[in-house]
């Protein structure tokens, strides 16, 4: 949302955007503008607020309301957005952001006590003409709170502080120490307090209280000095009351930003930099910091140069469906804020430079899409395609969809759990091994409950009917998903597989429950039931009784699957294997997890036959583990081998 404050006459906010375009917008006009710049007007209160002022009533400030997309951080404000807007409608080449020579530069120690907490830090000096005025102070502040909330991720990632430079003196030091030797005056208040203190001081504080967490318990709080020990500010919570900008008295800016990331630093630093840097001086001209790395380097910040690239104007005109020139294309870009030249060394390429303010360039795709907003979506042409093509389902979707059909009709319920899960979740509270580098492990987990991807269904469908165990009885659910095992043959190392799991839950186990639904499941896939094992039916299915931990002893079994002879089920997921057939890539896979009692030596028709899943009344302590006490029958079968 892009805002201005009225002005002491009462001007709103599309007047104020209006003169920077020098032009009078309608609100019909201005939408379209937005559209085909890429954003989207979402509300203009202009009119409503005359409404009501001419009735005499309070009123807000008017506002337009604009989409911004997340990743144009240059448009947050009222400067960058008309800047923007003013060189697509062509009234303004792209600005060249410098850095100026100083006679004396500025300098900031960063001490190695800032590396566990937040290492890094940047830096940068706006020599205004004038001090800025009550709006421009506003949308100034107003950029940094945006920054911080989106991008800074409620500062964690980066914090932002600004000072006046006519009130403290370089050079500047950057270290972490004890809160209770840290004393200041914090912004807007005249007393002093130790950092130990401020936590206390901001615990009711409705909009600092949120970022306490991040330094609270820390051993040492950062902190930033000027050379006579004057406090500047304590990121990531606040600054100090000495070294506040005011509007219209502030005319030399020094900025600090402190973070844990230095991809979002650099973007950081050069938004807050480059949107005011028009009110400097010599206008784009930004003054640069010295930065004094612990380990003895030192660089300058921020860091404005652009960055080089290439395009191939071959792929943006099949991309648009244009036959532009490579001089038309370089033209459409300047139009959003790149500077194109054709490239002398290849009769295709584009040399492109891509501004600070543009961190959102990262591929040629996104070259080709500035270039066709400039040429304007609407007015891409219209063809048929080359090729016709009729979209169907994968056959394991569209059997994944037939029997989530079915089971829904015979009054189970659909859960979609989520597919990470713990390592005990997946293994010891099913009473299962782990097999080793059968499951797919996450390198850096959130948390404990989320390390693995889950290679079966059941600890989902145990976690669902825990968080709902206070419906009534009976309860059945089911989920058809994927499940996912490490596979070295495989290109990406891991096989995914689908699955169909139901879990049913009453006073009684219902074993007979889950046993029907998996008959009502092979019935309507056609598959014939076998009545034991040493039947010579050539295809269908059976189950058999098992040991199986999972389950209570004597009352779990095993569901076999015997194929048609001479067919081989085809594998939907991709495999580097030629010679091994998928089906027995699936029982491999499957023997771990659901170990087979073995189908001996026998007829050539036994060899045939697949361990496909498990079903039978869940043992105590599984349920226990999931803090479930009603009795529960389960069910779980790989359904692929059945396509």
């Amino acid at each position: 949302m892009v805002s201005d404050t009225p002005a002491s006459d009462g001007s709103a906010s599309i007047w104020s955007l209006a003169g920077r375009l020098e032009k009078e917008y309608t609100t019909q006009e201005f939408d379209e503008l937005c559209f085909d710049f890429g954003i989207e007007l979402d509300e203009d209160t202009t009119k409503d607020v005359e409404e009501a002022r001419a009735k005499g009533l309070p009123t807000p400030p008017p506002q337009l309301k604009i989409e911004i997309p997340a990743n144009r951080y240059d448009l947050l404000c009222l400067e960058g957005l008309s800047r923007s807007l003013r060189i697509f409608l062509q009234k303004e080449q792209p600005p060249a952001f410098t850095l100026s020579i100083p006679e004396k530069i500025q300098e900031v120690y960063v001490e190695s006590s800032t590396s566990p907490l937040r290492p890094y830090f940047a830096s940068a000096v706006l020599r205004l003409a004038r001090p800025m005025n009550q709006l421009e102070y506003e949308s100034f502040i107003d950029l940094q709170d945006k920054l911080h909330q989106n991008l800074c991720r409620q500062r964690r990632f980066v914090a932002i502080g600004t000072h006046d430079l006519d009130t403290v003196e370089g050079p500047f030091r950057y270290m972490c120490k004890d809160p209770k030797e840290i004393k200041f005056a914090p912004l807007n208040k005249e007393e002093e307090f130790t950092a130990e203190q401020l936590m206390t001081v901001y615990e009711t504080d409705r909009h600092l209280s949120r970022y306490l967490h991040i330094i609270r318990d820390a051993p040492a709080y950062p902190i930033i000095y000027d050379s006579k020990d004057r406090v500047l500010s304590m990121p990531p919570i606040i600054n100090s009351q000495h070294s506040k900008i005011v509007a219209g008295k502030t005319k030399n800016i020094f900025i600090d930003t402190t973070a844990t990331d230095k991809t979002k630093l650099d973007i950081v630093i050069n938004m807050i930099s480059t949107m005011f840097a028009e009110y400097c001086q010599i206008p784009f001209t930004i003054e640069p910091v010295k930065i004094h790395l612990p380990d003895g380097t030192s660089h300058l910040s921020p860091p404005l140069a652009p960055r080089s690239t290439t395009a191939s104007s071959s792929y943006i005109n099949a991309a648009t469906g244009l036959t532009l020139s490579r001089e038309e294309i370089c033209t459409l870009l300047t139009r959003m804020s790149l500077t194109a030249s054709p490239s002398t060394s290849d009769a295709d390429a584009l040399d492109v430079q891509v501004p600070a303010t543009r961190p959102d360039i990262l591929h040629e795709c996104d070259i080709m899409e500035d270039a066709a907003i400039a040429y304007g979506f609407n007015n891409l042409p219209q063809s048929m395609p080359t090729t016709n093509t009729v979209a169907k389902a994968f056959p394991v979707n569209k059997l994944g969809d037939i029997i989530r059909k079915e089971c829904a009709m015979a009054g189970w319920i659909e859960a979609l759990p989520l597919i990470l899960c713990s390592h005990d979740e997946n293994f010891a509270w099913l009473n299962r091994p782990d097999p080793g580098n059968y499951a797919i492990h996450l390198a850096n987990p959130k948390s404990l409950e989320y390390q693995v991807v889950r290679t079966s269904l059941l600890p989902g469908m145990l976690k669902t009917a825990r968080e709902n165990k206070a419906l009534p009885l009976p309860m059945k659910i089911f989920e058809v998903s994927d499940v996912a095992v490490q596979d070295p043959k495989a290109e990406r190392q891991a096989r995914n597989y689908r699955r169909l799991c139901a879990v049913y839950m009453d006073r009684k186990a219902g074993f007979e429950v889950a046993h029907g639904l998996l008959d009502r499941v092979m019935q309507i896939l056609g598959v014939p039931f076998i009545e034991k094992k040493d039947n010579e039916g050539k295809y269908g299915y059976y189950i058999s009784s098992a040991d199986d931990p999972t389950y209570l002893p004597g009352r779990a079994a095993h569901v076999y699957y015997r194929p048609k002879p001479n067919v081989t089920p085809s594998d939907p997921t991709p495999s580097d294997s030629t010679t091994a057939s998928p089906l027995n890539t699936i029982a491999s896979t499957l023997k771990s997890a659901l170990p087979s009692s073995g189908s001996g030596s026998g007829s050539e028709v036994w060899s045939r036959d697949i361990n496909i899943g498990s079903l039978g009344i869940l043992h105590p302590s599984v349920l226990g583990n999931f803090e479930l006490t009603r009795p529960c029958s389960a069910l779980e079968i790989d359904v692929e081998p059945l396509l």
